[in-house]
Protein backbone atom coordinates (compact mmCIF):
# COMPACT_ATOMS: atom_id res chain seq x y z
CA UNK A 1 0.00 0.00 0.00
CA UNK A 2 1.06 3.25 -0.47
CA UNK A 3 -0.20 5.18 2.52
CA UNK A 4 1.62 5.47 5.53
CA UNK A 5 0.63 2.66 8.20
CA UNK A 6 -0.30 3.61 11.40
CA UNK A 7 -0.61 1.69 15.21
CA UNK A 8 -2.27 4.60 16.98
CA UNK A 9 -4.34 3.03 20.03
CA UNK A 10 -6.95 4.29 21.53
CA UNK A 11 -6.74 4.88 25.39
CA UNK A 12 -7.59 1.55 27.23
CA UNK A 13 -10.18 4.15 29.32
CA UNK A 14 -11.90 4.84 25.78
CA UNK A 15 -12.23 1.56 24.83
CA UNK A 16 -13.73 0.25 27.85
CA UNK A 17 -16.29 3.35 27.88
CA UNK A 18 -16.96 2.05 24.27
CA UNK A 19 -17.85 -1.43 24.85
CA UNK A 20 -19.95 -0.36 27.94
CA UNK A 21 -21.88 1.47 25.67
CA UNK A 22 -21.85 -1.31 23.14
CA UNK A 23 -23.53 -3.63 25.29
CA UNK A 24 -26.59 -1.05 25.20
CA UNK A 25 -26.91 -0.35 21.75
CA UNK A 26 -29.73 -1.62 19.43
CA UNK A 27 -28.33 -2.81 16.40
CA UNK A 28 -30.74 -3.65 13.18
CA UNK A 29 -29.46 -6.95 10.73
CA UNK A 30 -30.82 -6.89 7.51
CA UNK A 31 -29.56 -9.08 4.60
CA UNK A 32 -29.43 -13.04 3.87
CA UNK A 33 -29.58 -14.75 6.47
CA UNK A 34 -28.87 -18.87 6.35
CA UNK A 35 -28.22 -22.24 8.29
CA UNK A 36 -24.69 -23.52 8.90
CA UNK A 37 -24.44 -27.16 9.01
CA UNK A 38 -21.60 -28.76 10.09
CA UNK A 39 -20.92 -32.55 10.06
CA UNK A 40 -17.76 -34.22 11.45
CA UNK A 41 -17.03 -38.25 11.82
CA UNK A 42 -14.71 -40.59 10.66
CA UNK A 43 -14.08 -42.32 7.40
CA UNK A 44 -12.34 -45.03 6.75
CA UNK A 45 -12.82 -46.66 3.17
CA UNK A 46 -14.29 -45.21 0.17
CA UNK A 47 -17.45 -45.62 -1.26
CA UNK A 48 -18.19 -49.22 -3.54
CA UNK A 49 -20.70 -46.43 -5.30
CA UNK A 50 -18.28 -43.62 -6.27
CA UNK A 51 -14.44 -43.03 -5.64
CA UNK A 52 -15.58 -40.89 -2.45
CA UNK A 53 -14.95 -41.24 1.00
CA UNK A 54 -17.78 -42.94 3.23
CA UNK A 55 -18.26 -40.56 6.59
CA UNK A 56 -19.62 -41.98 9.64
CA UNK A 57 -21.25 -38.90 11.33
CA UNK A 58 -20.74 -38.08 14.84
CA UNK A 59 -21.35 -35.12 15.57
CA UNK A 60 -23.56 -32.42 13.79
CA UNK A 61 -23.85 -28.72 14.78
CA UNK A 62 -25.95 -26.00 13.92
CA UNK A 63 -25.03 -22.54 13.51
CA UNK A 64 -25.81 -19.08 12.09
CA UNK A 65 -24.62 -17.82 9.23
CA UNK A 66 -24.45 -14.80 6.83
CA UNK A 67 -26.60 -11.67 8.41
CA UNK A 68 -27.42 -14.19 11.18
CA UNK A 69 -23.84 -14.55 12.11
CA UNK A 70 -23.61 -10.69 12.22
CA UNK A 71 -26.84 -10.38 14.41
CA UNK A 72 -25.03 -12.96 16.88
CA UNK A 73 -21.87 -11.13 16.83
CA UNK A 74 -23.82 -8.06 17.92
CA UNK A 75 -25.78 -10.05 20.73
CA UNK A 76 -22.32 -11.65 22.36
CA UNK A 77 -20.85 -7.67 22.31
CA UNK A 78 -24.37 -7.64 24.64
CA UNK A 79 -26.48 -5.29 22.13
CA UNK A 80 -29.40 -5.83 21.27
CA UNK A 81 -30.07 -7.56 17.74
CA UNK A 82 -32.94 -7.51 15.50
CA UNK A 83 -32.43 -9.70 12.85
CA UNK A 84 -34.61 -9.04 9.35
CA UNK A 85 -34.24 -12.17 7.19
CA UNK A 86 -35.76 -14.55 5.22
CA UNK A 87 -36.67 -18.16 6.19
CA UNK A 88 -38.22 -20.91 4.36
CA UNK A 89 -40.96 -23.28 5.94
CA UNK A 90 -38.82 -25.72 6.45
CA UNK A 91 -36.97 -27.57 9.39
CA UNK A 92 -33.56 -25.65 8.18
CA UNK A 93 -35.90 -22.50 9.04
CA UNK A 94 -36.74 -24.09 12.33
CA UNK A 95 -33.37 -24.82 12.77
CA UNK A 96 -31.90 -21.26 12.42
CA UNK A 97 -34.84 -19.52 14.25
CA UNK A 98 -33.87 -21.87 17.29
CA UNK A 99 -30.28 -20.90 16.65
CA UNK A 100 -30.63 -17.35 16.82
CA UNK A 101 -32.71 -17.57 20.06
CA UNK A 102 -30.34 -19.63 21.64
CA UNK A 103 -27.63 -16.73 20.97
CA UNK A 104 -30.93 -13.90 22.66
CA UNK A 105 -31.04 -12.18 18.42
CA UNK A 106 -34.34 -10.51 18.48
CA UNK A 107 -36.31 -13.26 15.93
CA UNK A 108 -39.74 -11.22 15.78
CA UNK A 109 -38.77 -9.62 12.17
CA UNK A 110 -38.08 -13.02 10.44
CA UNK A 111 -40.25 -13.20 7.43
CA UNK A 112 -40.99 -16.67 6.46
CA UNK A 113 -41.76 -17.95 2.78
CA UNK A 114 -43.38 -20.77 2.27
CA UNK A 115 -42.10 -21.13 -1.70
CA UNK A 116 -38.71 -20.29 -0.64
CA UNK A 117 -36.11 -22.35 1.25
CA UNK A 118 -34.08 -21.29 4.01
CA UNK A 119 -30.75 -20.91 2.58
CA UNK A 120 -28.57 -23.54 3.93
CA UNK A 121 -24.42 -24.42 3.91
CA UNK A 122 -23.79 -27.95 4.95
CA UNK A 123 -19.84 -28.84 5.41
CA UNK A 124 -18.99 -32.50 5.87
CA UNK A 125 -15.99 -32.72 8.05
CA UNK A 126 -13.47 -35.94 8.64
CA UNK A 127 -9.52 -35.92 10.06
CA UNK A 128 -9.97 -32.52 10.68
CA UNK A 129 -10.73 -32.25 6.66
CA UNK A 130 -13.76 -30.76 4.80
CA UNK A 131 -14.46 -33.17 2.12
CA UNK A 132 -17.47 -31.20 0.51
CA UNK A 133 -19.46 -28.73 1.13
CA UNK A 134 -23.56 -28.92 0.12
CA UNK A 135 -25.67 -25.58 -0.70
CA UNK A 136 -29.37 -25.90 -0.77
CA UNK A 137 -30.17 -22.19 -1.66
CA UNK A 138 -32.27 -19.93 -4.72
CA UNK A 139 -30.57 -16.99 -5.46
CA UNK A 140 -33.03 -14.81 -7.57
CA UNK A 141 -34.78 -12.01 -5.96
CA UNK A 142 -37.99 -12.38 -3.10
CA UNK A 143 -41.17 -11.27 -5.30
CA UNK A 144 -41.90 -7.53 -4.74
CA UNK A 145 -45.12 -8.78 -2.10
CA UNK A 146 -42.14 -10.25 0.06
CA UNK A 147 -40.30 -7.20 -0.60
CA UNK A 148 -43.22 -4.64 1.06
CA UNK A 149 -43.22 -7.68 4.32
CA UNK A 150 -39.43 -7.24 4.26
CA UNK A 151 -39.81 -3.18 4.90
CA UNK A 152 -42.95 -3.34 7.03
CA UNK A 153 -40.74 -5.68 9.37
CA UNK A 154 -37.81 -3.33 9.15
CA UNK A 155 -39.57 -0.46 9.83
CA UNK A 156 -40.43 -2.01 12.81
CA UNK A 157 -37.44 -2.83 13.87
CA UNK A 158 -35.86 0.55 13.49
CA UNK A 159 -38.07 1.88 16.02
CA UNK A 160 -35.62 3.16 18.61
CA UNK A 161 -32.37 1.85 17.09
CA UNK A 162 -28.92 3.14 17.09
CA UNK A 163 -27.72 1.53 13.67
CA UNK A 164 -28.56 -0.35 10.71
CA UNK A 165 -26.34 -3.44 9.23
CA UNK A 166 -27.10 -4.38 5.60
CA UNK A 167 -25.40 -7.74 4.84
CA UNK A 168 -25.25 -8.73 1.22
CA UNK A 169 -24.80 -12.16 0.46
CA UNK A 170 -26.44 -12.18 -3.33
CA UNK A 171 -29.04 -14.41 -2.10
CA UNK A 172 -31.97 -12.34 -3.29
CA UNK A 173 -33.13 -10.13 -0.28
CA UNK A 174 -31.27 -6.94 -0.75
CA UNK A 175 -32.93 -6.06 -4.45
CA UNK A 176 -33.25 -2.88 -5.47
CA UNK A 177 -36.69 -2.14 -4.00
CA UNK A 178 -35.41 -3.11 -0.84
CA UNK A 179 -31.75 -1.46 -0.86
CA UNK A 180 -34.02 1.57 -1.55
CA UNK A 181 -36.70 0.93 1.17
CA UNK A 182 -33.81 0.37 3.85
CA UNK A 183 -31.63 3.29 2.75
CA UNK A 184 -34.71 5.82 2.89
CA UNK A 185 -36.14 4.75 5.87
CA UNK A 186 -32.82 5.17 7.43
CA UNK A 187 -32.59 8.23 7.04
CA UNK A 188 -35.77 10.16 8.76
CA UNK A 189 -33.61 9.40 12.16
CA UNK A 190 -30.39 9.73 11.15
CA UNK A 191 -29.81 6.39 11.73
CA UNK A 192 -26.13 5.81 10.34
CA UNK A 193 -25.80 2.39 7.78
CA UNK A 194 -23.05 0.07 7.30
CA UNK A 195 -23.05 -2.12 3.97
CA UNK A 196 -21.30 -5.30 3.92
CA UNK A 197 -21.99 -5.67 -0.15
CA UNK A 198 -21.23 -8.21 -3.09
CA UNK A 199 -20.80 -7.72 -6.66
CA UNK A 200 -24.28 -7.94 -7.92
CA UNK A 201 -25.64 -4.58 -6.36
CA UNK A 202 -22.21 -2.88 -5.94
CA UNK A 203 -23.61 0.43 -6.88
CA UNK A 204 -26.44 0.74 -5.34
CA UNK A 205 -25.81 1.65 -1.93
CA UNK A 206 -25.27 5.27 -1.95
CA UNK A 207 -25.47 7.35 0.79
CA UNK A 208 -24.63 4.69 3.44
CA UNK A 209 -22.54 5.44 6.25
CA UNK A 210 -20.15 2.59 5.78
CA UNK A 211 -19.08 0.56 2.73
CA UNK A 212 -17.17 -2.23 3.38
CA UNK A 213 -15.94 -4.54 0.77
CA UNK A 214 -13.00 -6.60 0.52
CA UNK A 215 -10.01 -6.11 -1.67
CA UNK A 216 -11.24 -9.10 -4.17
CA UNK A 217 -15.09 -7.48 -4.39
CA UNK A 218 -13.47 -4.19 -4.89
CA UNK A 219 -11.55 -5.09 -7.25
CA UNK A 220 -14.32 -7.19 -9.17
CA UNK A 221 -16.48 -4.41 -9.04
CA UNK A 222 -14.17 -1.23 -10.27
CA UNK A 223 -12.08 -3.19 -13.02
CA UNK A 224 -8.92 -4.97 -13.90
CA UNK A 225 -7.24 -1.32 -14.05
CA UNK A 226 -8.26 -0.25 -10.57
CA UNK A 227 -4.97 -0.12 -8.04
CA UNK A 228 -6.27 -0.40 -4.29
CA UNK A 229 -2.76 0.58 -3.69
CA UNK A 230 -2.79 3.98 -4.85
CA UNK A 231 -4.49 6.85 -2.53
CA UNK A 232 -6.16 8.62 -5.81
CA UNK A 233 -7.65 5.12 -6.52
CA UNK A 234 -9.26 4.54 -2.68
CA UNK A 235 -10.08 8.00 -3.01
CA UNK A 236 -12.53 7.43 -6.44
CA UNK A 237 -13.75 4.54 -5.26
CA UNK A 238 -15.50 6.01 -2.57
CA UNK A 239 -17.00 8.80 -4.24
CA UNK A 240 -18.10 6.07 -7.10
CA UNK A 241 -20.05 3.52 -4.40
CA UNK A 242 -21.56 7.12 -2.74
CA UNK A 243 -20.74 5.98 1.02
CA UNK A 244 -19.45 8.62 3.60
CA UNK A 245 -16.45 6.35 4.30
CA UNK A 246 -15.21 3.14 2.60
CA UNK A 247 -13.58 0.60 4.53
CA UNK A 248 -11.69 -1.50 2.89
CA UNK A 249 -10.85 -5.12 4.34
CA UNK A 250 -7.45 -6.93 3.86
CA UNK A 251 -7.67 -9.90 5.29
CA UNK A 252 -3.92 -10.79 7.01
CA UNK A 253 -2.90 -7.24 6.12
CA UNK A 254 -5.71 -5.45 7.89
CA UNK A 255 -8.00 -2.91 6.47
CA UNK A 256 -7.88 0.56 4.87
CA UNK A 257 -9.80 3.44 5.98
CA UNK A 258 -11.04 6.02 3.22
CA UNK A 259 -12.80 9.13 4.88
CA UNK A 260 -15.25 11.59 3.17
CA UNK A 261 -12.78 14.39 3.37
CA UNK A 262 -10.02 12.20 1.63
CA UNK A 263 -8.17 11.43 5.18
CA UNK A 264 -6.57 8.05 3.93
CA UNK A 265 -5.64 5.43 6.98
CA UNK A 266 -3.99 2.39 6.89
CA UNK A 267 -5.43 -0.08 9.77
CA UNK A 268 -2.62 -2.99 10.39
CA UNK A 269 -4.00 -6.52 11.49
CA UNK A 270 -3.18 -7.44 15.16
CA UNK A 271 -4.08 -11.27 14.82
CA UNK A 272 -1.61 -13.31 17.39
CA UNK A 273 -2.50 -16.43 16.10
CA UNK A 274 -4.43 -17.32 13.05
CA UNK A 275 -6.74 -20.47 13.14
CA UNK A 276 -9.79 -19.70 10.53
CA UNK A 277 -10.80 -17.12 8.81
CA UNK A 278 -14.11 -17.95 8.56
CA UNK A 279 -16.73 -15.07 9.84
CA UNK A 280 -13.68 -12.24 10.23
CA UNK A 281 -15.72 -10.24 7.86
CA UNK A 282 -18.99 -10.38 9.95
CA UNK A 283 -17.06 -9.39 13.03
CA UNK A 284 -16.03 -6.33 11.76
CA UNK A 285 -19.46 -5.85 10.51
CA UNK A 286 -20.99 -6.42 13.77
CA UNK A 287 -18.34 -4.36 15.76
CA UNK A 288 -17.93 -1.45 13.89
CA UNK A 289 -21.51 -0.94 13.57
CA UNK A 290 -22.03 -1.58 17.28
CA UNK A 291 -19.41 1.06 17.87
CA UNK A 292 -20.93 3.45 15.64
CA UNK A 293 -24.09 3.22 17.04
CA UNK A 294 -22.62 3.94 20.71
CA UNK A 295 -21.33 6.55 19.52
CA UNK A 296 -17.58 6.05 18.38
CA UNK A 297 -15.61 7.75 15.21
CA UNK A 298 -15.73 5.71 12.44
CA UNK A 299 -11.20 5.63 13.35
CA UNK A 300 -12.46 4.74 16.64
CA UNK A 301 -14.79 1.87 15.44
CA UNK A 302 -12.51 0.76 12.94
CA UNK A 303 -9.66 0.14 15.51
CA UNK A 304 -12.29 -1.75 18.04
CA UNK A 305 -13.30 -3.79 14.93
CA UNK A 306 -9.65 -5.00 14.43
CA UNK A 307 -9.20 -6.04 18.05
CA UNK A 308 -12.47 -8.24 17.14
CA UNK A 309 -11.02 -9.58 13.90
CA UNK A 310 -7.95 -10.69 15.83
CA UNK A 311 -9.68 -12.75 18.42
CA UNK A 312 -12.04 -14.15 16.03
CA UNK A 313 -9.13 -15.90 13.47
CA UNK A 314 -7.88 -16.97 16.97
CA UNK A 315 -10.07 -19.14 17.02
CA UNK A 316 -11.52 -22.68 15.11
CA UNK A 317 -14.58 -22.07 12.97
CA UNK A 318 -17.12 -19.33 12.60
CA UNK A 319 -16.81 -17.42 16.07
CA UNK A 320 -18.23 -14.45 18.24
CA UNK A 321 -15.67 -12.35 20.53
CA UNK A 322 -16.88 -10.87 23.56
CA UNK A 323 -15.95 -7.61 25.05
CA UNK A 324 -13.51 -8.85 27.20
CA UNK A 325 -11.62 -11.21 24.79
CA UNK A 326 -11.23 -7.81 23.05
CA UNK A 327 -10.03 -5.78 25.79
CA UNK A 328 -7.74 -8.89 26.20
CA UNK A 329 -6.62 -8.12 22.94
CA UNK A 330 -6.01 -4.83 23.34
CA UNK A 331 -4.18 -5.33 26.78
CA UNK A 332 -1.97 -7.60 24.81
CA UNK A 333 -1.41 -5.38 21.52
CA UNK A 334 -0.68 -2.13 23.60
CA UNK A 335 2.02 -4.42 25.93
CA UNK A 336 3.45 -5.38 22.07
CA UNK A 337 3.71 -2.05 21.27
CA UNK A 338 5.17 -0.58 24.36
CA UNK A 339 8.36 -3.43 24.38
CA UNK A 340 8.84 -3.17 20.88
CA UNK A 341 11.65 -1.38 19.54
CA UNK A 342 9.33 -0.54 15.87
CA UNK A 343 6.70 1.91 16.44
CA UNK A 344 5.40 2.29 12.93
CA UNK A 345 4.23 -0.58 10.56
CA UNK A 346 6.38 -1.07 7.64
CA UNK A 347 5.18 1.35 4.28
Amino acid sequence: MTMPGTNAVLSRERVQALLDRMSRCRVVVLGDAMLDVHLAGDSERLSPEAPVPVVAVRQRRYAPGGAGNVAANVAAIGGEARLVAVIGEDSHGDALRAELIRRQVVDDHLVVLSDRPTTTKTRVMARGQQLVRVDEEVEHHIPPGAEQVVLAQLERALAGADILLLEDYNKGLLTPGVIAGALSRSKPGSVPTVVDPKFKHFFRYRGATVFKPNKHELARAMGDTFDPGTLSGLARCRADVGADNLLLTLGSQGMVLVTKDGEVTRIPAVALEVFDVSGAGDTVTAWVGAALGAGATMFEAAQIAKFAAGVEVGKLGVATPSPAEVLAAYDAYSDHLATSDCRREPE
